[in-house]
């Protein structure tokens, strides 16, 4: 499991002076783009392939409220893969200073090709850098259809 720390900045409180939903969000952000890099997934080589990643849709249980003043911990754990790595899903917990989880989040994403705006494979050379770490007992192997197990769509205003 990676685990990455965080102080609590006064920016990441809200009005009821507790840690607000937009920290959670970005603290996530923040743990899996520390994860991809320091796997080698870096600027440099993401703009070799011309890829990116892209959030399909993200979902945070708080259980406890955590305040100002005391450091944070953020874990990640690849919780699934499609076959070619196409599709993603990352789960994150978070960990006061006393290593109580306060917290998780679940997302799920994906590659774009950054210039045709498409969904795409992982490249094979970049593969390994998500098939060779330890999965959580729960991995699982993910299809399209886990992509869009809510079943929501669009609704215009016209």
């Amino acid at each position: 499991m990676y685990l990455k720390e965080f102080e609590i900045r006064w920016n990441d409180i809200d009005a009821n002076r507790h840690l607000a939903n937009k920290a959670y969000i970005e603290y996530a952000a923040h743990t899996r783009m520390s994860f991809l890099t320091e796997r080698g997934f870096d600027q440099r080589l993401l703009g070799k392939f011309n890829i990116g990643p892209v959030v399909f849709h993200e979902h945070i249980y708080y259980f406890k409220e955590v305040f100002y003043g005391r450091p944070v911990k953020v874990s990640l754990e690849i919780s699934g893969l499609s076959e070619d790595s196409k599709f993603f899903e990352f789960r994150h917990s978070y960990y006061d200073y006393k290593g109580r989880n306060f917290a998780l989040c679940e997302m799920i994403g994906a590659w774009v090709n950054l210039e045709t705006r498409k969904l795409i494979p992982l490249p094979e050379e970049m593969q390994t850098f998500l098939k060779d770490v330890e999965y959580p007992d729960d991995f699982r192997t993910l299809t399209k259809e886990d992509t869009r197990k809510f079943n929501k769509i669009p609704v215009d205003l016209v």
